[in-house]
């Protein structure tokens, strides 16, 4: 598509009898209502009201949760973050989109409405534990009617851990909130109308009064359509977008927009993907105004769906601007500057080497051990130095700031910073003099700190390990490795001693690391999907789940080290200013009928704190080949009531104890680690350097990099799914996570991914839903394979194992599970 026309740019609506004209750029929301219109939405509050209400504790505000299988669900966390406050319905929403900032009042009682325990925004939680939709009763045999439900809604690749480092918190794709303290919730000087009392009943309901900030991009994936009235004058000037995610509104766009012979042949564009903008969603209208941006491509391809994933979530993958560029090294190749190595400990002699995947190419971290005299070890993590590149107040440290984070996706990376910086001079390439910030430990070989010491430092990697590298040292301690087997090694150095130093590191992470569980850490493994892919075609060829090994232990232990260090140095040396991070404890009521459920499949887990947590899901469940996929199960479950750690300065919170991570459990831990991908590990570099008196006190603002983790899990759903259609259909056994009314949830044990399944799909003859206790089952009729038998009774419950084929629908990019028939076919 071209430039926008001269109508689209002044987009002309016709609304019934009354015309609108919005400029593309106005995403002001409006307050009056048009004559003659009747209104669909009511209107905002003042900003003056809104404070007031804020203040006096008769609003709250959180960020918007929209069930993305189950769009008219949404929901905002309580001002305690025990449990979630339901928001019913679009129109509730008050034109709202998922992740903004909202401002909510608490409706009439009469009202409310009766939700599923929890409120969380998946339902396989919800329906674990057991509860029936309004309207329906347990035992009831239905057949669910094939044009209702959410057959073909994208299904979510569960991914790796709470968070970067691996053990933090939950990914819901909510975004974090910077002013923790409005959200405190007590009794105001005008009473709280009835907030308190209302949250502790599981059925308030709430309507969105005000958008405090607008977190959602206001851009979507989708297709256009004419409408159907082909005799209205809306007709003659305008078309329908239809957002691939239902989240977001449908929207009425100018034709002038679409491509020139849309009106003449709307068929040729039935499977072209379009990115739409929302300008504007007026108080009168189901439908936004929106204006159609570009065209990507044909639906079910690779990268239209790529760029349009990243375009909806807001990922800036534009070509960094001259300005920016300009602020790199001029004169390539580049050296260290001679007065460099005066300012710092120059360790080039060392023997320090990387530990990466094999693909990677932004090397933030090295690590070095080193045996003393008296028995112990000097263990250095060796940081990329990135902020004496990264200037404040540049242009690039404004655009790094911005995009906050590299985004990993499963062909590409979109790089936080130019590729001058993260794949040459910050990275800590082998054979190559780098600049870097260290920690260095003298520790015992059980790990106990001995000593401890900050600085700016010069290295030079002596080699750059993969994780099967090192595992393959690990697995094999004894054996010696020929020039083959690894990759090329300084010859400062030999084999044998990089061997040794990874063997090293090894014992000491392994103490670490039992030590740090003895202390109350909890960690949820999820099974994460990595792929193989055609070097030419960028097609995917294979899958598999990703396995973390020892070598993965290793460099987390010591990653975490290091971040701990780093954040009791800072809080020592600007008590309000240190960045830190942290996480708060689970949801208090969605964890209490998650162990009501569990106690009734005859589970005693106990929640009491994070340490009695991991030392109960870790204990095996059965002693047959099934024993990990019920963990994995259980493991799952117990992720969603977990909450987000979010960055903090901390000053902004009085009570330290909120200081706390609860799933490390330790009182204090930042970002130190990756600045090459992550902006505010570059912010807690200057916090660091100026803490040692190496710069002045940097400007403090918190870092908004949650919603980026969404994007990496759709970039792995998308690859899945042309994965199946390629290479399906495939055969896999299964576990039932959740079972509902008229469907239930499976983990495909093959591949580590969910799927919904429903009866009406399945050749039933009926089936049954009921809860005993809290425990819901599902009987499923299948129908006779010949006159001469009986019915097939399958009883569906959490932890049944049944068998399933992945199959590619007809719709890009959906791919259905198809429930085998027990001893038969599907």
């Amino acid at each position: 598509m071209g430039p926008p026309s001269g109508v689209a740019t002044e987009l002309t609506i016709l609304c019934g009898p009354y015309t609108t004209c919005l400029a593309p750029g106005d995403r002001k929301n409006r307050s009056k209502p048009t004559r003659g219109r009747k209104k669909v939405f009511e209107a905002y509050m003042s900003r003056e009201d809104v404070s007031a209400g804020l203040k006096r504790k008769t609003l709250i505000q959180g960020p918007l949760r929209i069930n993305p299988k189950k769009y008219h669900e949404a929901f905002i966390p309580s001002p305690d973050s025990t449990r979630d406050i339901f928001i019913d319905g679009v129109v509730a929403r008050n034109r709202a989109l998922n992740g903004d900032i909202v401002v909510v009042t608490l409706l009439p009682k009469d009202q409310w409405k009766v939700i599923k325990p929890d409120g969380c925004d998946n339902e396989t939680t919800e329906t674990a534990q057991g509860s029936d939709p309004p309207g329906s009763s347990p035992g009831a045999c239905v057949l669910r009617d094939p044009g209702k439900g959410d057959v073909n809604s994208p299904d979510v690749v569960i991914e790796a851990q709470f968070d970067d480092e691996d053990v933090e918190g939950k990914q819901d794709g909510s975004r974090e909130i910077k002013d923790q303290k409005q959200l405190s919730l007590g009794a105001g000087e005008d009473g709280d109308c009835g907030w308190k009392k209302a949250l502790l009943t599981s059925d308030v309901t709430t309507c969105v009064v005000y958008i405090l900030e607008k977190k959602h991009s206001r851009a979507a994936t989708g297709f256009i359509r004419l409408l159907t009235d082909r005799n209205s004058e809306l007709f003659k000037k305008c078309a329908m977008f239809s957002p691939v995610d239902h989240r977001v509104p449908r929207a009425y766009v100018a034709l002038a927009d679409c491509p020139p012979d849309f009106i003449t042949r709307p068929e040729d564009y039935s499977n072209t993907l379009f990115i739409c903008r929302i300008v504007d969603w007026r108080e009168d209208s189901n439908f936004a105004l929106g204006q159609l941006a570009q065209s990507l491509g044909q639906a079910g391809e690779i990268e239209p769906e790529t760029e349009g994933i990243l375009t909806e979530y807001g990922v800036d993958f534009s070509d960094f601007q001259p300005d920016v560029l300009e602020c790199l090294p001029q004169s390539l190749p580049w050296v260290i500057p001679p007065e460099e190595f005066a300012k710092r400990r120059d360790l080039r002699q060392e023997c320090i080497f990387t530990i990466d995947p094999s693909t990677a190419r932004d090397l933030d971290d090295a690590l070095s051990c080193k045996p003393l005299p008296d028995g112990n070890f000097e263990v250095g993590v060796h940081i990329a130095d990135v902020s004496y590149f990264v200037k404040e107040d540049t242009a690039l440290d404004e655009i790094a700031s911005k995009r906050a984070t590299s985004v990993y996706l499963v062909q590409k990376v979109i790089p936080m910073l130019p590729k001058l910086l993260c794949e040459q001079l910050c990275s800590l390439n082998p054979m190559t003099d780098r600049l870097t910030f260290s920690v260095i430990w003298k520790l015992t070989p059980q790990g106990k700190i001995l000593d401890e010491w900050f600085g700016r430092t010069v290295i030079c990697s002596c080699a750059k390990l993969s994780y099967d590298h090192a595992q393959s040292m690990i697995e094999n301690p004894e054996k010696a490795f020929v020039a083959e087997e690894i990759p090329a090694i300084s010859p400062r150095h030999s084999v044998d001693e990089v061997r040794q130093a990874v063997l090293n590191l090894h014992q000491i992470a392994k103490q670490l690391r039992e030590q740090r569980f003895m202390d109350g850490a909890l960690r949820l493994d999820q099974l994460k999907l990595s792929f193989t892919l055609d070097k030419e075609s960028g097609m995917p060829q294979g899958c598999y789940i990703y396995q973390y090994r020892d070598s993965n232990k290793l460099v987390e232990e010591f990653m975490l080290l290091a971040n701990m260090a780093v954040a009791h140095q800072m809080h020592r040396s600007f008590p309000s200013k240190a960045l830190l991070r942290r996480h708060p404890p689970p949801q208090s009521k969605m964890l209490k009928d998650l162990m009501d459920f569990c106690s009734q499949m005859g589970l005693e887990i106990d929640c009491s704190s994070a340490k009695a947590l991991h030392e109960s899901l870790n204990k095996t469940f059965g002693a047959d080949k099934y024993a990990e996929a019920r963990k994995e199960v259980l493991t799952n479950m117990f992720s969603r009531p977990m909450q987000m750690a979010v960055y903090f300065c901390a000053g902004t919170l009085e009570d330290e104890t909120l200081f706390r991570h609860y799933a490390l459990n330790v009182p204090l831990y930042t970002h130190f680690t990756s600045p090459i991908r992550r902006y505010p590990d570059i912010m807690v570099h200057r916090l660091l350097s100026a803490s040692l008196g190496g710069n002045r006190k940097p400007l403090m603002e918190e870092g908004d990099i949650q919603q980026q983790a969404e994007v990496q899990e759709l970039s792995a759903d998308l690859f899945f799914a042309v994965f199946v259609k390629e290479c399906g259909p495939l055969e896999s056994e299964a576990m039932v996570m959740g079972v509902l009314n008229e469907a239930f949830d499976v983990l495909v044990l093959r591949f580590g991914v969910q799927k919904r399944i429903y009866c009406n799909a399945l050749p039933l003859v009926g089936f049954q839903f009921q809860k005993l206790g809290k425990k819901p089952q599902l009987t499923l009729m299948w129908e006779p394979e010949s006159l001469e038998q009986d019915a097939v009774q399958q009883v569906i419950t959490v932890f049944t194992l049944v068998e399933v084929v992945l199959r590619s629908d007809n719709v890009p990019l959906k791919y259905s599970a198809v429930l085998k028939r027990p001893g038969g076919e599907e």
